[in-house]
């Protein structure tokens, strides 16, 4: 998959608010070690670093244009290329940090008590993901993808419920934890533009669909989604898209 950090920075204040307000909610004092988890281009490694200025920070992540844009205009901090899967660190860590990244990953049951396994004593697991899946613009985007000439190249593409309910996680992580924070948050997104709801998942659930498509596929899928998009979403009457997004939050403490 090609990560294209222009497209996903084009709505970089909806998509660094949730960063914000997960990061508000740990309690922790002054962590030593952070990891940023799926640090995309910098965005929610720079919210790190304005709260703990003194941490030692390694944001991760597996594209090379995101890391280039994060070394680039991110904040002081070490930067790794790697497959999140594979990723373990020497000592455990103060905060383990994960902003919209551990949807695109399998297996949360082996997942989640793995990474709250690298989390050091007094140290915290925090990770913000989209719950939102069966919103109209997925369920949509899952609906076309199946419904064209391109239904056998993205069918085994399709992830349809990549993160569990809240409890789920809750159950996963108590026995390993002093205390676990769990909340969902529903943000009434105010959008701009022709298709706005469009150009903001062709920066990220899109990514793995447009990516197995040829030019031609491409653009025909885009036509037929934008066009039903439009419809699930129509503009108000000021001109502008109301895009409701839901998000779940997890503080898990040591």
């Amino acid at each position: 998959m090609a990560w294209n950090p222009v497209q996903y920075l084009a709505f970089a204040d909806q998509r660094t608010r949730p960063a914000h307000e997960l990061l508000a909610r740990i309690a922790l004092d002054k962590p030593a070690t952070i990891v940023d988890l799926g640090c995309g281009p910098g965005n929610s490694t720079q919210a790190l670093r304005d709260r703990w200025a003194d941490a030692d920070i390694l944001g991760i992540d597996n594209s090379p244009q995101m890391l280039a844009r994060a070394k680039a205009d991110g904040p002081s901090a070490r930067w790794l290329e790697a497959d999140l899967t594979d990723w373990r660190p020497l000592l455990p860590v103060d905060l383990v940090y994960s902003n919209a990244t551990l949807q695109w990953l399998d297996g949360h049951a082996r997942l989640f008590p793995e990474l709250m396994s690298h989390v050091a004593h007094a140290g915290a697991l925090a990770v913000q993901m989209p719950h939102n899946f069966d919103a109209p613009s997925h369920r949509l985007l899952r609906d076309v993808a199946l419904s064209g000439s391109w239904a056998s190249t993205l069918a085994p593409v399709l992830r349809e419920e990549p993160v569990g309910a809240p409890d789920f996680y809750y159950d996963l992580l108590a026995p390993m934890s002093r205390a676990v924070d769990v909340w969902e948050t529903d943000y009434l997104q105010v959008m701009e533009g022709e298709d706005p709801v469009l150009d903001w998942i062709t920066g990220t659930a899109l990514v793995p669909l447009l990516s197995a498509l040829d030019a031609p596929e491409r653009e025909a899928y885009l036509a037929m989604l934008a066009a039903k998009l439009r419809a699930a979403y129509p503009r108000r009457s000021d001109g502008k898209t109301l895009f409701s997004f839901r998000r779940l939050f997890i503080i898990a403490y040591r």
